[in-house]
């Protein structure tokens, strides 16, 4: 596949990545630099805005902004730059669990899953947070758990007919779905949607006389035909799922460690891949030279576009 490097800055771990329609321009957060960037995608030119903790991820706002989800909670910010405004603070020890992966609804609503950092347990959620005007509380905040025992939280997606919601659990090499009703917001029929074969034992990427591994599920995104695309984590790669959970393509990346895919460009056939720079060895950046790097190649399927949070 031919891919081009879009920001040639490193992220020490880039993920969250979205394509703002408006603005033409490629957003995307830097969990460990705790900062949230954005570039344009033409010119390559990045701004850089420092968060007060780890941003683990990010939604564009109908009436102009971010709302973010920061290590305690969620937060607002109405201009590139502004005041952030709390939303929802929770009650997790910020100590071991942040947020990591999410995105918002067609209906507007965002959704956060957390993060386990001990990783140890599975005491990752997932959560929806409602703040439209309609949501029968005056527009102010209604949080909803709906998914648990996770240990990493990560593949949120959505399909096209929104009558699907999935969700990953990294360590798990999980992918699961469930039936969604969403005027109800009411998730039913739980199922694995794809299980991934797991880490051979004391697999290194660097031995050669090692079993092969294709990678764990991290973030994800989905096309207009309803087909999963996830970034598989050290699997060099990404896959692509049918609308049953078939792997139907693999997709080879310069990167060792990708993140989270994303659709982007006026018509949406941009495919935009974040990734992880931080901890890269000299060996690796040797074989995967572009590792923490902004990629993007042309794809035949359009993505779905972002989904807009609704205050």
């Amino acid at each position: 596949m031919n891919w081009q490097t879009v920001v040639a800055e490193r992220s020490e771990l880039g993920e969250s990545p979205f394509w703002h329609p408006q603005e033409s321009q490629l957003y995307w957060v830097d969990i460990s630099a705790r900062q949230i960037r954005r570039a344009n995608a033409f010119t390559g030119a990045v701004e850089k805005w420092d968060m007060p903790s780890e941003p683990g991820c990010i939604a564009p706002a109908a009436s102009g902004g971010l709302v973010i989800a920061l290590r305690d909670g969620i937060y607002r910010a109405r201009s590139w730059g502004g005041a952030l405004m709390p939303l929802l603070r929770f009650n997790h020890d910020p100590d071991t669990m942040r947020f990591n992966d999410g995105k918002c609804d067609a209906q507007g609503r965002f959704w956060a899953g957390t993060i386990y950092e001990p990783r140890d347990a599975r005491k990752a959620d997932l959560y929806c947070i409602d703040c439209r005007p309609t949501n029968g509380n005056g527009g102010k905040p209604q949080v909803q758990l709906k998914a648990h025992n996770a240990t990493i939280a990560n593949g949120l997606g959505f399909a096209p007919d929104d009558r699907t919601l999935y969700w990953a659990d990294t360590p798990q090499h999980v992918v699961h779905a469930w039936d969604w009703e969403p005027s109800a917001n009411a998730m039913r029929r739980h199922r694995v949607f794809h299980q991934f074969k797991p880490k051979p034992p004391g697999w290194r990427w660097d031995d050669p006389a090692a079993a092969p591994y294709g990678g764990r599920p991290d973030g994800a995104a989905v096309d207009a035909e309803g087909c999963y695309w996830v970034a598989m984590m050290e699997g060099a790669r990404l896959a692509r799922l049918s609308p049953e959970g078939r792997e139907i393509a693999s997709v080879a990346l310069p990167v060792l460690r990708p993140t989270m895919p994303c659709f982007g460009g006026d018509d949406l056939r941009t495919l935009y891949v974040t990734s992880i720079g931080h901890g890269a060895s000299d060996a690796e950046l040797a074989r995967y030279p572009e590792a923490g790097r902004i990629l993007s190649m042309r794809v035949d399927v359009p993505g779905l576009p972002v989904n807009f949070f609704v205050d």
